[in-house]
């Protein structure tokens, strides 16, 4: 959220948040709320599907989706929105939790969305041939609907024998089965009231042969989430227990979870009210690092403002995406869908960015910067390991004629570099002016 703009919170107040924030490493995204975390692996990336709460927001102002990946758990690019409602000329609201899975070279897309054909929640699904999209409508209408308002928060799996599954629901458990296109049903669709505790935001997850994990939000509002376990994808359903406890910690009366396994390492995607002039209705997508117990079952996982550790460094000697970042302060992202392009935005005095474990074991001798700035630029200075640490770079970036006119500026490195470092991407301009926008950078 924009330090100047959060919900009437005092410059003073949030200055003194965010340098406690800064250390964290939850919310993994700061540029807007994300809810309702989607994780998926695609290739050596893990990937996060998200929704997107609005600026205060008052109930579950959501009108897009919005996609992230890593390859070190730590620095996350912002894809921007590949899918929002506008895609689908059925659907007129409440672009809720979604998940994406890959299945023979094509990348499937489930969203809930109110119909304006039945005036109830439906089901829709889109389809690309990228992750990151486009995703088009292949239906022209819901996958599923019958003017109810049961049907939001979809989770998709495809069992070892090839057929897919697909659940959903609130308050009760609905699946079917998906024929191999992937955007049509091939049963009927079942209805379970007999899952414990179940709430909504279902993810099912599949261990081993024939332990079929069903984790959700559970218990009413607040929520907790929990877990039941069949051996059978489609039940019945044996409750197991909690994975994250209701202690308010979190802030945010709704939580909504998702697991997956990255490079040997286990992760428990949630959501929080953390960020500044967050709650209920302003949440941010979060995660830890867990271990299976000795029986294979979930543990109890506590939320941190901590997150996990890096498993990978970050190069800077290729292209680091602007909207690439381990934390930040006051910046913003924007996206040109027609040239898929991505970049920090809304940069203004004193904001910065942060990235985690840069290996500049080739040394440095140049930074050079890709950058657009209507009106009156700016400087990016190069900080190692804090915000106000040593400043190994000062780019000059000089007014280009308009926001998405961009020009590439270099400045020497004038101090000793090498090993791992943290670093800090600081701008620098007049006091209250819009500086500039951050499309790449790289070290030479």
């Amino acid at each position: 959220m924009k330090l100047r703009t959060i919900k009437g919170l005092s410059a003073a107040v949030a200055a003194a948040i965010f340098p406690l924030l800064s250390h964290a490493q939850n919310p993994i995204v700061q540029t807007c709320y994300t809810t309702d975390p989607a994780p998926m692996v695609s290739g050596d990336r893990l990937y996060v599907f998200t929704g997107h709460d609005e600026d205060k927001a008052d109930f579950f102002w959501m009108n897009e989706w919005r996609l992230y990946s890593t390859a070190d758990m730590v620095n996350w690019q912002d894809h921007g929105s590949p899918l929002a409602l506008c895609d689908f000329k059925w659907a007129d609201d409440r672009a809720w939790a979604p998940q994406c899975i890959e299945r023979n070279g094509k990348f499937y897309f489930y969203v809930p969305a109110h119909s304006r054909i039945s005036g109830g929640m439906a089901i829709g699904v889109a389809v690309a041939d990228k992750i990151e999209g486009p995703y088009h409508d292949p239906l022209g209408k819901p996958l599923y609907e019958d003017g109810k308002w049961d049907h939001i928060d979809p989770t998709v799996m495809i069992d070892d024998d090839g057929q897919a599954y697909i659940y959903w629901g609130n308050p009760r458990l609905y699946s079917a089965k998906l024929n191999e296109d992937m955007v049509s049903l091939a049963s009927e669709v079942k209805c379970d009231t007999t899952v414990a505790r179940y709430t909504e935001g279902p993810w099912i997850y599949k261990k081993g042969k024939g332990r079929y994990f069903m984790i959700y939000a559970a218990g009413g509002i607040p929520e907790c989430i929990a877990y039941s376990e069949s051996k059978k994808p489609q039940g019945p359903w044996k409750y197991k227990g909690e994975v994250m406890a209701q202690d308010n910690f979190t802030n945010s009366f709704t939580n909504h979870s998702g697991i997956v396994e990255f490079k040997g390492h286990n992760y428990f995607f949630y959501h929080t009210g953390w960020l500044p002039g967050g709650g209920g209705f302003g949440r941010s997508v979060s995660v830890e690092e867990f271990n299976w117990d000795k029986d294979g079952n979930l543990p109890l996982i506590k939320p941190t403002k901590e997150g996990v550790n890096p498993i990978a460094t970050l190069s800077p000697y290729t292209r680091v995406e602007g909207e690439t970042m381990a934390f930040s302060k006051g910046v913003r992202t924007d996206q040109n869908k027609k040239q898929s392009r991505v970049w920090a935005s809304d940069i203004h005095n004193g904001d910065w960015i942060k990235l985690r474990e840069v290996d500049f074991s080739k040394g440095a001798t140049a930074i050079e910067a890709c950058a657009a700035s209507a009106l009156q630029g700016g400087t990016m200075e190069v900080h190692l390991d804090k915000e106000d640490g040593t400043v190994i770079a000062t780019v000059a970036v000089a007014p280009t004629g308009g926001w998405e006119e961009w020009q590439t500026f270099t400045a020497p490195v004038t101090a000793s570099v090498s090993g791992k470092h943290d670093i800090y991407l600081v701008f620098k301009g007049l006091k209250g002016s819009r500086l500039f926008n951050l499309d790449w950078w790289r070290v030479k």
